[in-house]
């Protein structure tokens, strides 16, 4: 038999699948509840996935956006795997206590499948890391001992948190399959690692080209800011270089000058002159005493 814990148990095959199917579906579903989703989506009104890394995890979630919300992502992660280790232990204890280790191994796999593929979010869900290192926590401390030790001391001297998680992933079936010697509880740790180190081969590439970010702890902004394009620069450089527009006063007094500019100086000389006075008449008469009206030119007599 692959488990000498079914073997010891007692149980029957048909409550066994009964209970089996039952903590899958449970864990299942409080996996889908995932908290950098429901906290951008539901608070902050944006999508963690539309940002950085494009990962639904706590570590894209504390770049993008930061603050005081990052441990509520934290909490509802790693309470999601407790209570979905926690159920399944309880229905397992109720059967027999010989598949309680069991029952967290089956609860835990289908409790990282609800985080990292949610039927509620497009399938689109996070890494678990955090939820996978819960889920250890919940087995046993040695498993959680080496997981977590490796995952702490890689992180923190390179600062890499992709190659602790590499780390937890590699090295959790084999703590897993010395501590318990169980094949079907080896072939769980397998399949968890495995999902593990799955989700995180884009950062295996890029640890591999030097390409990986580091994790810095800065608080990063609750709304991140659109780098500015043409059409944001193009309205201010069209303000910058164009010349400012003229008060009313100003306009006027340029109206005023261009129509001096244009009308002849006799036109001004008369406008400026006084109206009442008629102009003088002019002396039409020649000099020489002749009548201009006399075509012959003779001279009139006085």
């Amino acid at each position: 038999m692959l488990s000498h814990m079914i073997q010891h148990s007692g149980v029957t095959g048909g409550w066994l699948a009964l209970a089996g199917i039952g903590m899958a579906v449970v864990a299942y579903f409080l996996g889908c509840f995932n908290g950098a989703v429901v906290v951008s989506r539901y608070i902050l009104r944006d999508d963690v996935r539309a940002h950085g890394s494009g990962n639904a995890g706590l570590t894209n979630f504390h770049r993008t956006f930061g603050g005081k919300l990052t441990a509520v992502v934290l909490l509802s992660d790693v309470l999601k795997a407790v209570l979905a280790v926690g159920f399944s232990a309880w229905i397992a204890s109720l059967l027999s206590p010989a598949l309680v280790p069991l029952s967290k191994y089956w609860s835990g796999l289908f409790c990282l499948l609800g985080h990292m593929y949610p039927c509620t979010f497009q399938f689109r869900g996070g890494k678990g890391i955090l939820s996978g290192g819960a889920i250890a926590l919940m087995l046993d401390w040695r498993v959680a001992l080496v997981v977590w030790g490796g995952f702490a001391l890689l992180a923190g001297l390179t600062r890499y948190v992709s190659l602790g998680s590499c780390w937890a992933g590699l090295s959790f079936p084999f703590v897993s399959g010395l501590v318990y010697q169980d094949t079907l509880v080896t072939l769980l740790a397998i399949a968890i690692g495995g999902l593990i180190l799955w989700k995180h081969r884009g950062n295996i590439q890029r640890l591999v080209q030097g390409t990986e970010a580091k994790f810095a702890l800065h608080r990063g902004s609750a709304a991140p800011k659109r780098a500015a394009g043409p059409a944001d620069t193009a309205p201010a450089a069209e303000d910058a270089t164009a010349p400012a527009a003229p008060t009313d006063d100003a306009a006027q007094t340029d109206v005023h000058a261009a129509q001096e500019e244009t009308v002849p100086a006799d036109t001004v000389a008369a406008q400026d002159a006084d109206p009442m006075e008629s102009p003088a008449p002019k002396d039409t008469a020649p000099e020489d005493g002749t009548d201009p009206s006399n075509d012959d030119g003779q001279e009139v007599q006085p």
